[in-house]
């Protein structure tokens, strides 16, 4: 077996993404002959080419695509490695939330009233991100539990409590004639020919066939809507976002969503069980806003 140095992953990422050694090596702050000499070392060590090289610069190999992906996760998985040591050595430090911005409003601020009231508890940070990002933020330390979504959200190798269950909403122009309408049907709102679907990225980052415009952030997705661009379908509670201009429909037989509070498998964070806890005792407890 061949053990590899995280020294020498980091130079292989760095000449693999800019496919020169020259800039690679000045983005690792080093000279370039040592750099050279050591993509070298590592490619006898692992007995494969990583790397063609030829007058017309550098490409990857088959096996070098390879590397690439599996030494960027290494490499991120050392990092939050690092990072959930050195805040697991601070007792003091505040227990960092998740959560993506506008979602389960009502739900968070009765979760975070609930642990407040808590004796001796941890104080809680909540980290606000845009759509998919709770998972890379748990997986990689920089947060230690999340508020994400069945059956949306990446929830693979996390632990979760089932928290509320609820239908969804359009979320409309309010000019637009379907806004006027008491209740919607997914085939009333998957083809409006003025009105397309917003399109979301799925869980490996890609985007579904359609005319919808592709969205990410939170911010350009509420323009859009105001704009008269485009509408979404959205859990009942995250219409904390809603602007003036919006108007929300309830979908009768859109798919109903879980919300969960995920935290990494395997975690013996005293701090996170206590805030699972003041989690669990809110189970099904849905406020007027979430209905």
């Amino acid at each position: 077996m061949v053990d590899l140095e995280t020294r020498e992953l980091r130079y292989f990422v760095a000449v693999a993404e800019e496919l020169h050694f020259g800039r690679a090596a000045d983005r690792l702050g080093i000279a370039q002959p040592p750099l050279s000499r050591a993509i070298r070392l590592l490619e006898r060590r692992l007995g494969v080419q990583l790397l063609d090289r030829d007058r017309r610069g550098v490409a990857l190999t088959e096996a070098g695509r390879v590397l690439l992906r599996e030494a960027a996760t290494a490499l991120d998985a050392v990092a939050a490695a690092a990072r959930r040591t050195r805040r697991a050595a601070d007792p003091q430090r505040p227990l960092v939330l998740v959560t993506k911005a506008g979602a389960s409003h009502e739900l968070l601020r009765r979760l975070l009233d609930a642990q407040a009231a808590e004796p001796g508890a941890v104080p809680v940070e909540v980290l606000l991100c845009e759509i998919g990002e709770q998972a890379r933020l748990l997986r990689d330390g920089q947060a230690d539990v999340a508020l994400m979504h069945r059956p949306y959200d990446d929830l693979a190798g996390f632990d979760t409590e089932d928290l509320h269950v609820e239908g969804q909403v359009a979320i409309l122009p309010a000019g637009h004639p379907l806004a006027s309408r008491d209740r919607l049907t997914m085939a009333d709102v998957s083809d409006v020919p003025d009105l397309p679907i917003a399109r979301w990225p799925r869980l490996d980052g890609t985007y579904p066939e359609g005319p919808g415009p592709e969205v990410r952030t939170q911010s350009t997705l509420a323009q859009l809507v105001a704009l008269g661009r485009t509408l979404l379908v959205i859990p009942a509670s995250s219409r904390a976002w809603q602007w003036p201009e919006h108007v929300a429909v309830p979908v009768v037989d859109a798919p109903r969503v879980t919300t969960v509070l995920a935290w990494p498998s395997g975690s013996h964070s005293l701090a996170v069980a206590s805030l699972v806890r003041s989690a669990a005792a809110l189970r099904d407890t849905a406020s007027p806003a979430d209905a």
